[in-house]
């Protein structure tokens, strides 16, 4: 199946951070990583005060199920150093679950496509970069993309 993630980091060396993630998951065993986005410099969502992010997005072929790979990002997220403290506050590193090919999920632990990929043109932007045709919630994602206003968001 394939399945697409939303990377992020606003701690630390945020680049080398999101490519240890992407290292990461390519090491577990039933993922392929097939496409990654460039890197994009964006500001804050939810909650604004504090650094800007460096988010981006994976394109992955996996054998596992969505809860398997949810399990699997917790994962790379923890060995990385994420610490859950506060709501869309500052992190090292976050991987999300943004869409899973034929898959409805709505549970206590995961909900895909994920609840707000329409709505944040930080995780759309990269998206569209490597899935622009990809159609979340009966919308491609560059007609999603083209609802938003992406002011401040920079290709690094």
């Amino acid at each position: 199946m394939k399945a697409w993630l939303g990377i992020g980091s606003n701690i630390g060396d945020m680049a080398a951070t999101l490519d240890r993630a992407v290292g990461a998951l390519a090491a577990v065993p039933g993922i392929r990583v097939v496409a990654r986005s460039s890197d994009y410099r964006t500001p804050p969502w939810g909650k604004t005060d504090q650094p800007w992010f460096l988010n981006g997005a994976v394109g992955i072929e996996t054998d596992l199920t969505p809860h398997a790979l949810l399990d699997a990002c917790q994962a790379i997220e923890h060995g990385l150093g994420r610490v859950r403290e506060e709501r869309w506050g500052p992190r090292i590193i976050d991987i999300d679950v943004l869409a899973y090919e034929g898959a409805a999920v709505d549970d206590e632990r995961l909900v895909l496509p994920h609840r707000y990929v329409r709505e944040r043109a930080f995780v759309l932007v990269p998206l569209a970069e490597i899935a622009p045709d990809l159609v979340i919630g009966g919308e491609r994602v560059r007609d999603a993309l083209a609802k938003l206003d992406p002011t401040g968001i920079e290709r690094v």
